[in-house]
């Protein structure tokens, strides 16, 4: 593992959080709220916070179209706190007569990002991740709720790092990964490359026909841009079909 002003980037991060304990603990009595979501990186940041012995919780939050093998990993964590949503994604999509799509992931917000309010909340984010995280600081403020922060303990990281804590300390991941899976998040997610969409609803057909129901229960013929509800999923699915717009210059399907 790399090496950072002559300390390992764990030490450096165990650190991190003996550092910031005290503003956790002004926050909120409980300490650090760990945000745990059951992939590699997230595994890294409970083992870690464990290991430093600061006062945390650690919850994870159900989108109900998770793949099964994740759920089931996170709940061999015996102290993480599972959360469900009020609504299913399948009733949230009826609800709003609406769909995640890459324009506008709802989604997350409504059931990933949940809790934490008033807490220092602990995250696996690093800036290897991607283009948009490249920026992002250790130590942040939420925009959408400002009595919530942001401590990113691994986020100078790179993946190579993470697996490498994880052998060398023979922490159990879940096993999504050793069939292939790069990254683990909801089954059909709109942010997915078009073979990750096909890869899902070959490996998760029951999460697959729920999509399936929940997009073509809310088809409506609109202008006839999808004649059909088979053709609006079909359009769903594909990764790099462009969003369609309606007079008003506004996507279809999103009018608020």
């Amino acid at each position: 593992m790399q090496t950072l002003s002559g300390k390992t980037l764990e030490a450096i991060a165990i650190e991190r959080l003996k550092e910031f304990e005290a503003d956790a603990l002004k926050m909120h009595p409980d300490g650090y709220y760990v945000a745990y979501s059951g992939g590699k990186d997230s595994d890294v940041i409970l083992n870690l916070v464990r290991r430093a012995g600061v006062k945390y919780t650690a919850h994870h939050n159900l989108t109900t179209c998770d793949p099964p093998e994740v759920v089931y990993h996170v709940r061999e964590q015996k102290d993480v706190t599972i959360h469900r949503p009020p609504l299913t994604m399948w009733q949230l999509i009826r609800k709003k007569k609406t769909f995640p799509l890459r324009c506008r992931r709802w989604c997350c917000a409504e059931l990933k990002e949940v809790g934490g309010s008033g807490c220092m909340v602990v995250t696996g984010i690093r800036r290897e991740e991607s283009s948009r995280r490249s920026n992002r600081r250790m130590v942040e403020s939420c925009y959408r709720d400002k009595t919530k922060r942001y401590l990113n303990i691994i986020i100078d990281w790179s993946t190579s790092d993470v697996w490498h804590y994880l052998r060398v300390n023979d922490i159990k991941y879940c096993p999504l990964y050793d069939e292939g899976f790069h990254r683990l998040g909801c089954v059909l997610c709109p942010m997915q490359k078009q073979s990750e969409t096909e890869r899902d609803r070959e490996r998760f057909p029951q999460i697959a026909r729920a999509w399936e129901r929940a997009i073509k229960g809310i088809w409506a013929p609109k202008d006839g841009t999808f004649p059909t509800p088979d053709s609006l999923w079909r359009w769903w699915l594909n990764r790099e079909a462009p969003v369609p717009l309606n007079d008003d210059d506004m996507p279809l399907f999103f009018r608020d």
